[in-house]
């Protein structure tokens, strides 16, 4: 991205994480079950002997809590596959074999998997908090997760294993016991803050590696433009539908329009002008890449009849019309003086013979 972003020094590995599918057989239940209950043993026992396990399952298995489970995912450490019931994603039993495989297990899974906020940052670092919000505020660290206090003050979290290869790495030393420079001295008084970038450029990272269709990557660049945005891009209503439908689901901070939510959004929505550049163009090429793919479903047009179709030999006859309503059928006069019952007949005819 282009913009108003300080190139860190310390050098950080992405992993480039593919999802797989398992296969696995159904085993058999006792006879008699309801079907609910059978279908929910053959996800149970499929899950235990080599299928899919869910997000809380594969935490108890790994020693995690829930929230680190979270954090695994968003880190790249752990991979997800899609739940073909719709119940979200999923972890197969391959993947929970092979974290539990590795050297160290499971110290070193929680090293990777924690979260520090500013003040335990600031002591791995050995710099006061607020020099590390300085930092942070410069792009130098980059957080992975935030949440809103009951002042509605946002909280960033950082990855403590990046914060101990940044203060481990030489070339680092000045921003740490130095001062920052004069330009940035003054960027930072006037306001800089590019850890909602940052964290937006690590969400986006993880939402494309959980997305197995090129309209969910479509969408995920598209969750972090302004509606306004797409739709100067996505011209087509269908295909903006389309989008909306496959849009990954937001983090809830407070109900839906209140002060919290606002901040959330805010947060969740790119503002700098270099990243939305860059957005609407990452965009674009995902969008032709998903019409490639497969064109956005549209519905039925209903087709009029039209008069040729009577002069078609074997076309099949046109219903009849039915009447507007309010008329009556033709071929049905309205009862008058000669159509009327035989009792108000006789009067009629004779109030009209007086009349003349």
């Amino acid at each position: 991205m282009s913009g108003d972003t300080v190139t860190q020094s310390a050098t950080h590995t992405t992993t480039d994480t593919h999802t797989t599918t398992a296969e696995f057989s159904t085993p058999t239940t006792r006879r008699g079950a309801p079907a609910s209950k059978r279908a929910a043993s053959v996800v149970r026992t499929a899950g235990a002997a080599g299928g899919t396990l869910a997000l809380s399952r594969a935490a108890r298995e790994l020693g995690l809590k829930r929230s680190e489970i979270d954090l695994a995912v968003q880190l790249g450490c752990l991979r997800t596959v899609v739940d073909d019931g719709g119940g979200g994603r999923r972890v197969t039993r391959a993947e929970v074999e092979r974290l539990r495989a590795e050297k160290g297990f499971p110290e070193t899974l929680r090293e990777r998997v924690e979260a520090v906020g500013t003040k335990a940052a600031a002591e791995i670092l050995g710099v006061p908090p607020t020099r590390f919000t300085r930092l942070a505020r410069l792009g130098l660290v980059t957080p992975v997760k935030f949440s809103l206090n009951r002042y509605r003050a946002v909280l960033w979290l950082y990855p403590s294993a990046e914060l101990r290869q940044f203060a481990a790495d030489e070339r680092n030393a000045p921003w740490l016991t130095e001062r920052v420079p004069e330009d940035l001295r003054r960027r930072l008084d006037a306001g800089l803050d590019l850890r909602p970038r940052n964290w937006r450029g690590r969400h986006l990272g993880a939402l494309l590696r959980q997305a197995d269709d090129p309209w969910s990557r479509a969408a995920a660049t598209a969750s972090l433009l302004d509606p306004v945005q797409v739709a100067e891009i996505v011209h087509d209503p269908y295909e903006r539908a389309h989008l909306h439908f496959h849009r990954p689901v937001r983090a809830e901070h407070g109900t839906p329009d209140s002060p919290a939510a606002r901040i959330t959004a805010r947060i969740m929505t790119a503002d700098d002008p270099g990243e939305i550049a860059w957005l609407r163009a990452d965009l674009q090429r995902s969008l032709g890449e998903a019409r490639a793919h497969r064109l956005a479903p549209r519905p039925r047009r209903k087709v009029r009849w039209s008069p040729a179709w009577d002069e078609t030999p074997g076309a099949a006859t046109r219903p009849a019309a039915r009447p507007p309503r309010g008329r009556r059928r033709p071929g049905h006069p309205a009862p008058g003086a000669g159509t009327a019952p035989e009792g108000r007949r006789g009067l009629l005819g004779w109030l009209r013979r007086r009349h003349h």
